[in-house]
């Protein structure tokens, strides 16, 4: 093997993503080499000269050749940033994604207006379909005296969050158990939160969705039946003996699904949709009922 400096071996990996017509292969391949390196990008720009090792070399090209054939750069390195937080993510999750930093978002901004009857005045929330725990876990983060609770159907995702919880040091904060939905939690009306990221992809517009979601991402964290509302039309009745009196459903939901979701959310108070920065409906919200 005809070993190589850093700077030619990143832009010969530059040039095989670009004709693998893989996205933002600069980055990419720099991604690739820090991981490999175990170093910032700021060391590859200072040392362009630096010799790879012949197992270096290798675990970088093997890194490469997976990304040029689609394969998350995420799965490949294994960490996915979230709210400022490093997750853990392997191929039984979903890679956590910056739109779903407004239903933290909006989570957060209710609590500061909420007076809460928990014990001490504590909030008390359940992250449904929980995945890799990003949402519970920068929930926890951001509000230490809350009682957070994760579910999720997927054992293997569970084990994967429960992983991230121990690195982020927030194993005794929240509560994870494997659930359907809401299937197997105590819906006894006691928690102020319901919040979820929920399979919300129409079957129908599959061909819509980006190849590399389609095929290395979990199936079962992305599609939801012919129109995408199945598991949500699921959601919201549970959530509603969930929740107490005044408590609050947080649901990301995708494009152009905000006037079908609230339509399920007749019988609500306060619905209404967050946007995104874009200006695209990225959260629905809805109050459970006060009885009259």
């Amino acid at each position: 093997m005809l070993l190589m400096q850093l700077k030619p071996a990143l832009a010969r990996a530059i040039e095989w993503l670009d004709e693998a017509r893989q996205g933002s292969p600069r980055m990419n391949a720099e991604m690739l080499m820090m991981f490999v390196l175990g170093c910032d990008r700021a060391y590859l720009y200072a040392h362009p000269e630096r010799e790879l090792t012949a197992d270096e070399q290798e675990r970088f090209e093997e890194a490469v050749a997976r990304r040029a054939e689609g394969f998350p750069s995420q799965y490949i390195v294994g960490h996915q940033e979230f709210w400022g937080l490093d997750f853990i993510v392997n191929p039984a999750v979903l890679i956590p994604r910056p739109e779903t930093e407004h239903a933290v978002e909006t989570v957060l901004a209710l609590a500061e207006q909420m007076e809460f009857s928990g014990a001490a005045g504590r909030p008390k929330l359940i992250d449904v379909g929980t995945g890799s725990g990003a949402i519970a876990l920068a929930l926890a983060k951001e509000l230490p005296k809350a009682e957070v609770h994760a579910c999720d159907l997927s054992a293997e995702a569970l084990e994967v969050a429960r992983i991230n919880a121990a690195r982020l040091e927030l194993t005794d904060r929240v509560n994870f158990n494997k659930s359907d939905v809401l299937d197997s939690v105590v819906r006894d009306g006691s928690f102020d939160f319901v919040v979820s990221n929920p399979p919300y992809v129409a079957l129908r517009e599959a061909d819509k969705v980006q190849d590399v979601v389609k095929r290395f991402e979990p199936t079962m964290a992305v599609f939801a039946g012919e129109h995408g509302l199945d598991v949500i039309r699921r959601l919201i009745p549970q959530a509603q003996e969930t929740l107490r009196v005044g408590g609050y459903l947080v649901m990301e939901i995708g494009f152009s699904m905000s006037e079908a979701v609230m339509g399920l959310l007749g019988d609500w108070d306060d619905v209404h949709a967050v946007p995104d920065l874009a200006g695209i409906p990225r959260v629905v919200v809805a109050q459970n009922k006060t009885p009259k």
